[in-house]
């Protein structure tokens, strides 16, 4: 074996802090401009930035009987060395209207860091004299320079005054949570699917139970139905999807696939097809006909909340407990975009039914997005501090968000002002933790809301036909900051 090799030195063991500190050290000697050495300080070239800050802020009077100061023999050197140079700060001159002091006829006043040499004193447009000092001037509380700037106007678009909406109705009738609810085309009838298992059909203008369904062994979380055909589709937490025949009043076709329960529900509005998600964290297509399933969209993280469907690309959108939406692109069943500007859970999405944008909501914030790039619009000028599980607006642009904590809340969409907070009121015999709202959506006309609560019933909702802008101010103030992306 060979020896050790003679003359090698021992290397000190570092500690990897001593390490970066070389590192970082060396980093600065190479890159910086001064090589870590910082300049001497200069007290003259401070003393003249002071001087010209503190006159331009505070120059603007020269309250009347107080002499000019006189002048340091420095500034004067200074001012015979660079005689090309001037360093006054021109105000509004003497027969200027934006002088406060030629209001009065008073002298006119110009401020500037050094005096000119040779010039102690010259004279203004109107004859008068003007002075000219180096130092600055006590300031007029009676005066403030903020007053001659102009008056930036906001860019947050102004909302439109609304009227206040109420509870006009409670219908009762479910056994256990109410947890989603869908119109008719026809604006005659809706449904609610419930945590009793049962999907009940209601009277749009009475309230009155119409037919009650059966078949479901777990709670209803989700209900869609075909505008074009006679059927009603249901999904809930027994992992099925099926779809009903309204003319017959009974299942026709079930739709197996699910791993786990399935949250949400929605139908495509041109093509035969259905989307459903589910706690698996898939979002599935399906022939409605055939029962086959055409694409499995996985990608989420987390269960698969929320989804809405639209005639043009991205024709799918999905909302997930993993915090983020993706759009698919439905031919190829592949993820076209991922926003993950949520920090938890999106529970809900709304559509606008006229503008190509949408709302999502989760726990901390209400966002919205563009159509189709995603671009990130605004953020809703409020927090509901809760969470928020379910979201609807209407074609005049009045979003409703509903909370687990039973608020209600009321915004115009297109500035995101919160025009209204309230609280719904649990029914007697319920306890207070039931106050929450589980689904929100207005009728085909926009002019009436239902929500689906805890406390086991429907409530129904309209605007205040009694209100006007003098008994329901707007309140409204622009946000501070007024960048809207």
């Amino acid at each position: 074996m060979p020896g050790p090799t003679l003359g090698m030195e021992t290397v000190e063991p570092q500690s990897l802090k001593k390490l970066s500190l070389k590192s970082l050290k060396r980093a600065l000697d190479l890159f910086s401009p001064i090589h870590g050495q910082l300049p001497p300080p200069d007290p003259e070239s401070k003393k003249i930035r002071m001087s010209l800050k503190i006159s331009n802020e505070y120059g603007g009077v020269k309250p009347a009987g107080q002499p000019p100061r006189k002048v340091s023999s420095d500034a004067q050197d200074r001012d015979q060395q660079a005689p090309g140079s001037s360093n006054v700060l021109a105000l509004p001159g003497p027969g200027d209207s934006r002088n406060p002091l030629n209001r009065d006829g008073q002298n006119a006043l110009v401020v500037g860091p050094s005096l000119q040499s040779k010039a102690p004193s010259n004279v203004g447009l109107s004859g008068k004299s003007t002075t000219v000092v180096s130092a600055p001037v006590p300031f007029d509380r009676n005066f403030s320079t903020s007053a001659l700037m102009e008056r930036i106007p906001s860019k947050w678009p102004r909302p439109v005054w609304r009227a206040p909406w109420k509870n006009y109705r409670v219908i009762s009738g479910h056994l256990g949570w109410v947890r989603s609810i869908a119109f008719e085309p026809g604006n005659q009838w809706f449904c609610t699917g419930s945590a009793d298992r049962t999907i009940k059909i209601w009277d749009v203008a009475t309230g009155v139970l119409k037919l009650t369904l059966t078949g479901h062994i777990e709670q209803v979380r989700g209900l869609a139905v075909s505008n074009k055909h006679t059927y009603m589709f249901s999904a809930g937490d027994d992992k099925q999807v099926k779809c009903w025949d309204l003319e017959q009043n009974k299942v026709i076709r079930s739709y197996h696939g699910h791993l786990s329960g399935v949250y949400c529900l929605a139908l495509h509005p041109t093509i035969d097809i259905l989307l459903t998600g589910g706690r698996d964290s898939v979002c599935r297509v399906w022939d409605i006909r055939s029962k086959m399933q055409i694409h499995a969209l996985s990608g989420h993280e987390n269960t698969v909340c929320s989804v809405f469907t639209r005639p043009m690309d991205p024709q799918v959108v999905t909302g997930s407990h993993d915090s983020t939406i993706k759009f698919w692109d439905l031919r190829y069943g592949k993820t076209m975009l991922t926003l993950t500007h949520h920090k938890k859970s999106v529970r809900a999405m709304a559509l606008h039914p006229k503008e190509n944008c949408f709302a999502s909501a989760s726990a901390e914030n209400i966002k919205k997005f563009n159509l189709p790039k995603g671009e990130f619009l605004h953020n809703m000028l409020s927090q509901q501090k809760t969470i928020i599980n379910t979201m609807a607006v209407n074609e005049e642009g009045v979003l409703a968000t509903g909370g687990d904590n039973g608020s209600l809340w009321f915004w115009d969409w297109k500035s995101g002002h919160n025009f209204q907070q309230t609280q719904t009121i649990v029914q007697p015999g319920s306890l207070d933790s039931e106050a929450g709202m589980y689904a929100l959506s207005y009728d085909v006309t926009g002019t009436r809301l239902v929500s689906c609560e805890a406390d086991k019933t429907i409530k129904m909702w309209k605007e205040d036909p009694n209100a006007t802008p003098e008994t329901h101010p707007l309140n409204f103030k622009p946000p501070k900051d007024i960048r809207r992306f």
